[in-house]
């Protein structure tokens, strides 16, 4: 499934250390240039685009086991080592104030011949998706923009969960989004499920989207009616009313009612008339109260509910960093480091016999095997 992935990404303390990194640098840039040199950068972005590849790069580079600097950590030696000139792509963005610049970044790829606006729109869409239409608890903190000269792109962003110290990582592809609002994921990853996620790009979610538009489309008093009778389900964890039996039925608690919306923004939605979900969650001050109460005043006055599924369904993966499974063997990692630079070398000099190497190794490997969602 798709939407698959969990594994257990703790927030671990302190920084990858110094002699570390600057062996991740060359080997990430190796990796990628001989993956680039043999199949594109299409097969390069697709491979980021998967959370399990993603995780076994991150792995293999010798960082994190399973922990929230995988992300981080990989994804700025990716940005470190990714050039037009080398590798034909670039990666923008980062983790905190840097993830704010991504757009300004991709705007100045205007310089390059390429649409900067159109790739600073995409990665403004991204973000929005996954902080207000997926509700799952996660904050983003970090948001990595990867793009070819071709403008292919893959996006690899990062929340956490302050409550639990767990990140969640969320994969996007140029190749494999349709649109930005139904279930547009390459994949995610976390080390949590939960148990109820507003979960607004699921399929299921369809009939409520199309009413939230709607709903958005009214006048903003009208609105303003609906969510007032929304209150008294707010105010008390019972329904006013018994079942046969006698037994108190109680209202689920993950259907909070926001405290506020944004009422400048419905007055937006109104005065633009959004034609699709997409309008209505690109419109400035649409954040995730509003589309919450949104989808609340759906399910319960229209009787079109949401999807309340968290999308991320399976396990593969424990583990933490600080020497586990192992500590990382630095003379066999400058080893490697060598071998790839001068394979890559030689390789151009017309001695491809240490590339065919590479290639056999591959008939060793065990088979990939691609598991259902449990």
């Amino acid at each position: 499934m798709k939407r698959s992935g969990v594994a257990d990404l703790k927030l671990h303390p302190g920084k990858a250390p110094h002699w570390l990194i600057k062996r991740m640098m060359p080997m990430a840039s190796a990796v990628c240039e001989f993956i680039v040199d043999e199949y594109g950068t299409l097969e390069l972005l697709k491979r980021l685009s998967d959370p399990v590849y993603f995780q076994a790069l991150s792995n293999a580079l010798g960082y994190d086991w399973d922990s929230s600097g995988s992300t981080t950590v990989t994804c700025g030696v990716l940005k470190s080592v990714l050039s037009f000139e080398k590798h034909n792509m670039i990666a923008v963005g980062g983790k905190g104030r840097a993830s704010l610049k991504t757009p300004q970044q991709l705007l100045a790829l205007h310089d390059f011949g390429m649409d900067g606006a159109n790739l600073a729109d995409s990665s403004r869409i991204i973000a929005k998706v996954d902080n207000a239409a997926v509700q799952d608890g996660y904050q983003l903190y970090q948001h990595v923009f990867f793009v070819d000269i071709e403008e292919n792109w893959t996006v690899v962003q990062q929340g956490m969960n302050d409550g639990t110290d767990d990140a969640r990582r969320y994969h996007w592809s140029s190749e494999k989004v349709k649109d930005f609002i139904e279930e547009p994921h390459t994949g995610m990853i976390s080390g949590e499920i939960g148990n109820t996620t507003l979960d607004m790009t699921a399929k299921v979610s369809d009939d409520c989207r199309k009413t939230s538009v709607d709903v958005a489309q009214e006048e903003p008093l009208r609105v303003r009616r609906h969510f007032d009778n929304l209150k008294p389900y707010g105010e008390t964890t019972l329904l006013p009313w018994l079942e046969e039996g006698g037994n108190v039925i109680e209202l689920p608690a993950y259907k909070v009612i926001p405290r506020r919306m944004d009422w400048r923004a419905v007055r937006k939605a109104y005065e633009s008339q959004p034609r699709d979900y997409e309008e209505l969650i690109r419109i400035n001050g649409i954040g995730p109260a509003t589309v919450r109460g949104l989808a609340l005043i759906s399910e319960m006055i229209y009787g079109s509910p949401p999807s309340w599924s968290d999308p991320v369904r399976m396990t593969f993966a424990f583990g933490g960093k600080d020497g586990v499974p192992f500590p990382v063997p630095r003379k066999a990692y400058d080893d490697a480091i060598r071998f790839m630079e001068t394979a890559l070398e030689e390789s151009r000099l017309g001695r491809p016999d240490k590339i065919r190497a590479l290639k056999r190794l591959n008939k060793y490997a065990p088979p990939f095997v691609k598991e259902s969602a449990t």
